[in-house]
């Protein structure tokens, strides 16, 4: 699919950060892409970009509003369809990375069909993809991997992948997520992929490359989360990684939307080694990345400083505010320089 950018990032009226983490990510690592962000009232999430009408939107250039909000489910809510309809009406295409087609709703499906406008569901594809084979593939791969959802497995695959390219690997990001793709333009949202596909799809989308090569792969979930461990495991089978960061908050007590007790990151890198040894008996963890927002600068130092201790030295950071350098240089150290 071609999406075309600019972009205005619609956050409907969502009740905190955490359910804007499309448009939130977009607009970090793309905010040149963006116009502005629409917001209904009652809205507890911002961007930072403007808040901007539809109209004033398309007077920008705006080519495309995206729906930029998350939930459980992947629902349309009811009262976001008639700002959708008001955009496609202004001449805008409309992309969503909700489960929900937006054909599927009569109103939204009218509207674009009279104004020309394209519908394009992130989540969804047109690939046909084989079950998993986790035969051996050329290539090196990292995968970020979490202690819940919403740790910042993306933010940490993408400041991975940007900070090996700085130090002359051949590194590339792999984007398993709706946010990832509109980010990357080419991945699959594997929550949206059938559960018999998924490591299929994820072998798909870091295929045999050159041996030079590094593939650095964006998380899904947990393996401890209850609702989403199943789509964490095939990402880990298919993507077959030599190397992987664990990505932690640590200000959580139990996983986001249930009421299952946070696992430990010591509790993650064995299940992960366990369980990722099926297709890469070489696996290891090079890095802890660790979601910092919440803690002053000189306590997020401190605690960095105590979690690298308490698991053997590993390299801990956290991405947005420290960079990756010291979870490359142990990539250096494990698997050679550039």
């Amino acid at each position: 699919m071609k999406i075309e950018h600019p972009y205005l990032m619609f956050l409907g009226d969502v009740p905190d950060a955490l359910a804007a983490k499309t448009a939130t990510g977009v607009v970090d690592w793309r905010k040149d892409w963006c116009t502005g962000q629409l917001r209904l009232p009652g809205c507890a999430a911002d961007t930072g970009l403007p808040d901007i009408s539809i109209a004033e939107a398309k007077e920008k250039g705006t080519k495309t509003m995206v729906v930029g909000a998350v939930n459980a489910g992947g629902r349309l809510p009811d009262h976001w369809v008639a700002s959708i309809v008001e955009a496609l009406d202004a001449g805008l295409d409309v992309a969503s990375g909700l489960h929900v087609r937006l054909g599927s709703i009569p109103e939204i499906k009218e509207a674009a069909d009279r104004n020309g406008c394209n519908l394009f569901d992130v989540r969804q594809n047109t690939e046909t993809f084989a079950t998993g084979k986790g035969t051996k593939r050329s290539g090196k791969r990292i995968l970020a991997v979490g202690t819940d959802c919403s740790v910042g497995k993306k933010y940490t695959a993408l400041a991975m992948d940007k900070a090996m390219n700085d130090r002359g690997y051949k590194s590339s990001f792999c984007a398993t997520g709706q946010t990832g793709v509109l980010i990357s333009g080419r991945g699959v949202a594997l929550d949206a992929v059938i559960a018999d596909f998924i490591s299929g799809a994820a072998e798909w989308i870091s295929p045999a490359t050159g041996e030079d090569q590094w593939q650095i792969i964006e998380g899904q979930g947990s393996l401890f989360h209850p609702s989403f461990a199943g789509v964490t495991l095939g990402l880990l089978h298919g993507s077959q990684p030599d190397g992987f960061i664990v990505c932690h908050e640590p200000t959580r007590t139990t996983m986001r939307g249930v009421p299952t007790p946070l696992p430990t990151v010591q509790q993650v890198i064995d299940l992960t080694i366990q369980c990722g040894q099926l297709t890469n008996p070489d696996i290891r963890c090079i890095g802890i990345a660790v979601n910092t927002s919440a803690l002053g600068e000189e306590e997020a130092k401190a605690y960095l400083a105590k979690v690298s201790e308490d698991h053997n030295g590993l390299p801990a950071t956290d991405p947005v505010r420290f960079g990756m350098e010291n979870v490359v240089d142990r990539v250096a150290s494990e698997f050679g320089a550039p």
